[in-house]
């Protein structure tokens, strides 16, 4: 089956593209034919998947899914969450993000976190909403150069390394977007017969 992962996001691109069966065929926005900006103007991670998800649907005529994702840092209060990719500005900057999320948690003994991941599909009409969700920590300083957004700051429970040290393959068997990504798989598979 074809559907469309509305995104304009090359990395996430990247990692989802790895994570689907040989028979789900990935369309990309540009493959469609779409250049637009997609909208995210809506206040919960929920909100904005769906309304991209929509947008695209509406637009393009093409079953489609797509995610948001946010950082949710506990001490305070789940910022940067719904605002995570631009947390340092319009710029949308993941060096800036993190260099402001460090700043926020100095001299913070709490610094727990997790990474909370909604995809929404949108199937000839229908919608449907998949979480993800990983906790963790947020450390000191930046390690490792894989990942992008907060990965390198980011120690998921049960690790020493960052999301950013691990290789891809570990991270999207445990992270919140590779989980977000197995329950949609799953829900495709149970519905159209096994796609693997």
């Amino acid at each position: 089956m074809e559907i469309c992962f509305a995104t304009n996001n090359e990395n996430k691109l990247a990692e989802v593209q790895k994570m689907l069966p040989d028979t789900i065929k990935l369309k990309t926005l540009a493959q469609i034919g779409c250049t637009a900006e997609l909208p995210e103007t809506q206040d919960t991670l929920e909100g904005n998947a769906r309304q991209k998800a929509q947008y695209v649907f509406e637009h393009f005529e093409i079953n489609c899914f797509a995610d948001d994702t946010g950082l949710e840092v506990y001490a305070l209060n789940n910022e940067p969450g719904v605002y995570s990719a631009r947390y340092a500005g319009e710029q949308r900057n993941n060096q800036d993000n993190i260099n402001l999320l460090l700043q926020n948690l100095e001299g913070q003994t709490d610094r727990k976190a997790r990474f909370r991941t909604v995809v929404a599909l949108v199937l000839d009409g229908e919608y449907f909403d998949f979480e993800g969700i990983v906790e963790g920590e947020i450390i000191t300083e930046q390690r490792g150069t894989n990942g992008f957004g907060y990965d390198a700051v980011f120690v998921p429970n049960g690790y020493t390394q960052t999301f950013a040290e691990i290789s891809p393959e570990e991270k999207n068997k445990i992270s919140h977007r590779g989980q977000a990504i197995a329950k949609l798989v799953a829900y495709l598979s149970e519905k159209f017969g096994t796609v693997y």
